[in-house]
């Protein structure tokens, strides 16, 4: 057991000063004042929850399918607050997606620090708001996908599909194989996406981005996102995806709690790349904090969730409290996390120690350093 003095802490709730913790078998609990307790300087608040994770420390997941690929990918993100992701494997080849799914199912039995499961991010999506995902491998569900989406040893398994391709019924039988449905990459009209929020679709993936939108006599997949109050909201805040009014809109409009941040990130976070290998022979060029495709799309992001946090702060207006909640708190109650995303007596001592501009200072992982 390691007992801790954080001069300022976060519970998720509430900002608190002078606080000692203890961190016992990866469990947060608080004690009393301790002598020996270690100083921890800056701000302790909950460790960050990513659900769209492509890559980062050179890492690719779609470019490779093992536990080792995974491991860089967390530890990348980790040095920048991510207690917890959702490694992302953009639309692929079938073989792939069976690749990444046994390449999670043994990170999670090894233990890898981080990985919480799978996003399947595609392949059964719509063809007009494909974004940056290849052509070729956008294709209907089949009984080789369901194959994969049933299987029990991925740990939390997610799904992005575009809901006017993908039936009401397959959307039913994709939540019955406990698998949570985001909607996104869709061109789908306001009926159909509430159709699928009916069948047990409860997320959207990268707010605005590659979805249809919000019009006067046709709401669109961003207008039935911003309604629903049982849904959550991937929002990318990193000045590139979305304008910052509206994002400030779709925080004003959406239910409290609803609107999580996620970073969509590729490869070169964590290092100085400056461009990668992508789908068919194509290349992302990164300029400055800017990816694009050769062909033009913007291709996910180089954000990390400080930078989002920092971002959402300071571009947004929004509190740091409910910024760092959007980070960790939502995150975790759309995965189900019931111990993560605060830190109160049980909960998992997964945290982040924070500075005055929300540069991470150290990230921890069930009480360990990483």
């Amino acid at each position: 057991m390691t007992i801790y003095h954080a001069s300022s802490l976060f519970t998720g709730d509430e900002f608190l000063s002078d606080v000692y913790f203890s961190v016992d078998n990866g469990v947060f609990n608080r004690v009393e004042a301790d002598a020996n307790a270690v100083a921890l300087t800056g701000l302790v608040a909950p460790g960050f929850i990513d659900v769209q994770v492509n890559g980062g420390g050179g890492a690719f997941f779609n470019a490779e399918q093992t536990p080792d690929c995974l491991d860089r990918i967390a530890k990348a993100h980790g040095q920048f607050g991510s207690t917890a992701i959702m490694p992302t494997l953009i639309t692929d080849q079938v073989e792939v997606m069976a690749k990444a799914a046994d390449a999670t199912a043994q990170a999670i039995a090894e233990g890898v620090p981080g990985v919480m499961g799978v996003h399947f991010e595609g392949p059964h999506l719509s063809l007009p708001k494909k974004g940056t995902h290849s052509e070729q491998f956008i294709r209907p569900i089949t009984e080789q996908e369901f194959a994969i989406y049933a299987r029990q040893d991925l740990g939390i398994k997610m799904v992005t599909l575009a809901p006017e391709n993908v039936s009401a019924d397959d959307i039913a039988r994709l939540v019955e194989c406990g698998v949570k449905v985001s909607i996104g990459h869709t061109n789908a009209d306001f009926a159909t996406t509430n159709a699928a929020l009916a069948a047990g679709a409860d997320g959207f993936t990268h707010l605005f981005n590659a979805m249809s939108a919000f019009t006067s006599r046709e709401p669109g997949v961003v207008g039935a996102a911003l309604w629903d109050d049982n849904s959550w909201c991937g929002l990318i805040v990193d000045g590139h995806h979305v304008h910052p009014s509206s994002a400030k809109l779709a925080i004003r409009s959406k239910q409290r709690g609803k609107i999580m941040l996620v970073t969509d990130a590729m490869p070169p976070v964590g290092t100085d790349d400056m461009e990668f290998d992508f789908f068919d022979g194509r290349k992302v060029i990164r300029t400055g904090d800017r990816l694009n495709s050769t062909t033009g799309e913007l291709a996910g992001s180089v954000l990390d969730m400080a930078s989002a946090v920092r971002n959402t702060v300071n571009t947004l207006d929004v509190s740091l409290a409910e910024s760092l909640r959007m980070a960790s708190l939502y995150p975790a109650q759309y995965l189900g996390l019931h111990k993560k995303g605060r830190l109160l007596n049980g909960f998992d001592a997964d945290f982040v120690v924070l500075d005055a501009q929300q540069n991470v200072q150290a990230t921890f992982i069930a009480g360990k350093a990483l």
